[in-house]
């Protein structure tokens, strides 16, 4: 690649939210008020998260799909057997603990 040459993406973003921009006076700004914790600024002063692993980027058509389909049944749904399924053959587990998010199954 030559500098200047430029590589389109090989995807299609399905989903956007618009975020704030601001000047880098207004970020150390409202860094300092926070006292320097990362914690204490509010959503829309952030414009790049690196705080947190939480899956902040935008979701394929795929994914919106599965969402949607999804059974939530409370025990015995399909989306559950699926998953099972998959980790089973995948991994070779005969038993699985979904947890919603990764935080959650560290204890």
């Amino acid at each position: 690649m030559h500098p200047g040459d430029f590589l389109a993406s090989p995807w299609r973003i399905k989903m956007i939210e618009r975020i704030r921009r601001s000047t880098r006076d207004q970020r150390e700004e409202w860094i300092r008020a926070a006292g320097h914790n990362l914690f204490q600024p509010q959503g829309d002063q952030v414009f790049i998260d690196l705080l947190t692993d939480s899956g902040t980027g935008a979701m394929s058509d795929h994914q919106w799909a599965a969402l949607l389909l999804g059974d939530e049944t409370y025990a015995g749904s399909s989306s559950f057997s699926l998953l099972h399924g998959k980790v089973k053959t995948l991994l070779g587990f005969p038993h699985i603990l979904p947890v919603h998010q990764g935080r959650a199954a560290e204890n």
